[in-house]
């Protein structure tokens, strides 16, 4: 199992309010407990912060404050000596405005190598003030911004209609495929290339084990530049043909940076954030000589009802099955609403999340857990707006309700988590601190602390799942079968002689013959003697 860490939000070691490498260091216990084989640690580079660090200006070094590279490998060191290997974020679709060659792009002229980098195109109309093409930004607003010419030293920081009164300073446009602070890298171009392959070494070299790529289904651009309207625009990201998801040159940069990890001893990996719309795409990252494993977003998507989910994971593991890759499961990341929230929310909620954990766990391949979905947190929707730090909360209503209980921005999602205490930081920081994003009162009885001491937590739950996990020849890797169940009962077989039972309704249901004088093994809730699943239940069973 893989652990994501979302450093600000983990734990802060100097009470200036974010978390940070020491901080990280100081609770690898916490994981252990857990036994978490492996720990995925969001980005931690030089950066502006436009977006929480995936806006990068150094990808060799450490914004301080997060803390320096010696705390990187003083955190390798100790998370390999209690068995824990570590995976960072690579960030290979953008850079940040301010870094070094994009500093050096917009002091350099049209068509210089500079510049060659990135995306540049000329605008379109009389004087280039519109943009190259209707390609619109994850962040909502027009993909593309305009650069001035007239000293060739800096960005303008207008929009387009702006710029039309002053058409002889305006030049370039550069596109970004999030926020402005963000331009898109040209992955044509062999120097980009060759850099992050230098890159890749450098953080291997120092004992990383593996990678985690951010927008990984997003490198290449049809270099014709179409425009979206009435062709993709529609249809969803990564449908067949789209301009700029999930196109056939992507692979290429994969294979290249297989060669590099497969060089290397200890079996490092990559993990990619691949954002398409069916496993069998997916499927496509994880050949043989690309990338390792892929999270996987239709499960996590999958609604909460027996077919949805019966689907969702057949149609993983087949697909996946076609080219020898494992699956992996998710439930949570610090991009999507918190799953117990998606799940109802409350009482409902709570339960649902508790079923899930147990029926993620039994499935064969890999899982990952998001930091704080073991204490059963849920998402924070009443951040006050001046303390939001999402860059979409500027360009999106706040205020609207979705169907999965969230408003629909990320910072809901990456409040920092409670360890200890009965009152704000709960232990995230020492006393004194105020966290960067407002914890809630009631997380008091969702601490750390608190749950240890209660054996029906959440937390205990997953300290015994986990432990199962890694104990029973049955799970991890492997194959499953489903049995035959009616209604809103899932249930499957894995061998040797372990069965999980799901009761996704709401009734109560008789579990499948085939656990029948069977030994429980764990539940995610009590279960009565009458020998019934309550409804919203799993339960793991030795047969």
């Amino acid at each position: 199992m893989i652990y994501q860490i979302y450093p600000r939000s983990f734990a802060d070691a100097d009470g200036d309010g974010v978390g940070d490498l020491p901080g990280i260091r100081s609770r690898l216990r916490h994981l252990h407990d857990l036994a978490v084989d492996a720990v995925w640690i969001s980005p931690f580079y030089p950066s502006p912060m436009a977006d929480a660090g995936y806006d990068v200006s150094d990808y060799r070094d450490v914004d301080p404050m997060f803390g320096t590279l010696a705390d990187v490998d003083g955190l390798v060191a100790e998370a390999h000596a209690l068995g824990i290997r570590v995976i960072i974020d690579l960030v290979p679709n953008h850079t940040s405005d301010e870094h070094e060659w994009f500093r050096a792009a917009l002091a350099a002229a049209p068509g210089s190598p500079e510049r060659a980098r990135y995306v540049f195109r000329d605008g379109r109309g009389e004087h280039g003030e519109v943009p190259p093409n209707d390609w619109v930004s994850n962040f909502g607003g027009v993909a593309w911004t305009r650069v001035t010419e007239a000293d060739g030293s800096d960005r303008s920081g207008h929009d387009a209609s702006a710029l039309r009164s002053a058409p002889d300073q305006a030049g370039q446009w550069y596109l970004h495929l999030f926020d402005p602070k963000q331009p898109d890298l040209d992955w044509t171009n062999p120097e980009v290339v060759e850099e992050f392959d230098a890159i890749l070494r450098f953080w291997l070299d120092r004992g990383v084990d593996g990678f985690r790529i951010d927008v990984a289904h997003g490198l290449a651009k049809d270099p014709e530049m179409p425009d979206l309207e009435g062709n993709w625009a529609t249809g969803g990201p990564a449908v067949e043909g789209h301009p700029h998801w999930d196109r056939d040159e992507v692979h290429e940069v994969y294979r290249g940076w297989r060669r590099i990890t497969d060089s290397y001893p200890d079996d490092r990996i990559f993990v990619g954030e691949v954002w398409v719309q069916a496993p069998e795409q997916l499927a496509r990252y994880l050949r043989r000589d690309e990338l390792h494993t892929a999270f996987n977003f239709t499960y996590l998507l999958a609604p909460w009802d027996a077919k949805g989910l019966h689907t969702a994971i057949d149609e993983s593991i087949d697909a996946l099955a076609a080219v020898g890759a494992p699956a992996t499961w998710v439930l949570s990341n610090h991009d999507v609403v918190r799953h117990l929230t998606r799940y109802g929310g409350g009482r409902v909620g709570t339960r649902r999340a508790r079923a899930a954990t147990l029926l993620t766990l039994a499935l064969p391949g890999g899982a990952y857990v998001y930091q704080g979905e073991e204490l059963g947190l849920a998402q924070v929707t009443d951040i006050p707006d001046e303390l939001r730090q999402d860059p979409a909360f500027a360009r999106q209503d706040p205020g609207v309700e979705r169907a999965d209980g969230g408003d629909g921005l990320r910072d809901g999602c990456r409040v920092p988590i409670p360890w200890s205490g009965d009152a704000p930081p709960f232990g995230f920081g020492p006393p004194g601190t105020v966290p960067w994003l407002p914890q809630p009162a009631e997380w008091a009885d969702l601490t750390v602390e608190k749950q240890e001491a209660d054996p029906s937590s959440m937390l205990a739950l997953y300290r015994s799942a986990l432990a199962l996990r890694r104990d029973l020849p049955a799970l991890g890797d492997g194959t499953m079968t489903w049995i035959d169940t009616e209604g809103e009962l899932l249930a499957f077989r894995r061998e040797p002689g372990f069965v999980c039972v799901v009761n996704v309704g709401e009734a109560p249901a008789a579990p499948p013959d085939a656990v029948r004088g069977g030994t429980l093994l764990l539940a995610s809730d009590p279960l009565p003697e009458d020998g019934s699943l309550p409804g919203i239940t799993a339960a793991w069973f030795a047969v």
